[in-house]
Formats: structure tokens, C-alpha cells, sequence
């Protein structure tokens, strides 16, 4: 079974060996490492990033707290795009540009209110129900962008609903 990942690729579904040229192994575009590490990377800096945001927030309005970090982010991702050569801005379609731009709206949102939230509570708390972003992507990626929504995601966002809730429970 394949699944389309983009337009006209197809990758195997499924692979237990990370490396290997499948789903989880694939490593074309990533610079010799594959999704499933990029998205580990990932994890591990937002955890970083979680108790440095605590840290930053610490007597800081967390409102200005955020838009020095989305300063440092803005620097940061224009260094690397403009590291790898000149962009071709012109082949970014009108809908992708739309659909960025929501994006950066919804990112810039989703940081104030996480700001806040560290600013009022424990990084071990707000941490997790942040997290909960996971069992809402894959319900909109189901229901948006007609993506599977297997007994696995089920049971995979039931487990980090539960793990939410039994953080913060009191």
C-alpha cells in the first residue's frame, strides 16, 4: 500500500528500520537524514524552547517576550533561506502564499497564548496541553486534507489527550 506524500511521489507506508528507503526512512531533501529525525530535532528544540520561554518570561510582559523571539525566528529563517541561494519567491503560488500567510497568523497567535500561559503557570504543565496541537492536527489533516485517520491515530491522540489531562489534573 502507498501513500501520496506529495504530488506525484509515493513512498511505502510503513518500515520498522529508519534509513531504509521507505516512509520513515526516506531521506531525499533532508540532507542524508529523514523525516522521522528532522521531526525528533524538532521535538527536542521545542522542549528547549519551552523552558528557555519560561526562563524569558520570567518579570518580561509575555506579549514583548514573544515578539523577541519572533524576531530571533524571522533573522534566523531568512539566514538559512538566503544561505541556500538566492528564493524564487515567484514560484510560490498565490494559494501557497494565502495559505502561509494564515499560517504565520495562526503561528503568531498560537505563540502569544503559549507566552501567556508560561508566563501564569509551570513549564510541566503548559508544555503538555500545548502538545494537545497534535490530536487537533490530526483531526483537521483528516477532516481539511482528507489525510487516513486510522485506529492508530486514535489511539495515539487518546494517549496524549489522557497523559494532558493526567498532568494538569488536580
Amino acid at each position: 500500500m502507498e501513500v501520496i506524500t506529495s504530488p506525484g511521489v509515493t513512498e511505502p507506508q510503513f518500515s520498522l528500520l529508519p534509513g531504509t528507503d521507505s516512509k520513515l526512512g526516506k531521506t531525499s531533501g533532508g540532507g542524508g537524514m529523514n523525516w522521522f529525525y528532522w521531526a525528533l530535532l524538532s521535538a527536542g528544540f521545542a522542549g528547549l524552547t519551552a523552558i528557555l520561554a519560561k526562563i524569558g518570561t520570567t518579570g518580561v510582559e509575555p506579549n514583548l517576550a514573544t515578539a523577541i523571539r519572533t524576531s530571533v525566528v524571522l533573522v534566523l529563517a531568512w539566514g538559512v533561506t538566503l544561505a541556500g541561494g538566492a528564493p524564487r519567491l515567484d514560484l510560490v503560488s498565490g494559494r501557497a502564499m494565502i495559505a502561509l500567510v494564515f499560517s504565520g497568523l495562526a503561528t503568531g497567535l498560537s505563540w502569544l497564548c503559549y507566552f501567556r500561559a508560561l508566563h501564569l503557570g509551570q513549564a510541566s504543565s503548559v508544555a503538555p496541553v500545548d502538545k494537545l496541537s497534535v490530536v487537533f492536527t490530526m483531526v483537521l489533516a483528516a477532516t481539511l486534507l482528507g489525510e487516513p485517520l486510522t485506529w492508530r491515530h486514535a489511539c495515539g491522540g487518546s494517549l496524549i489527550t489522557l497523559g494532558a489531562v493526567l498532568i494538569v489534573w488536580k
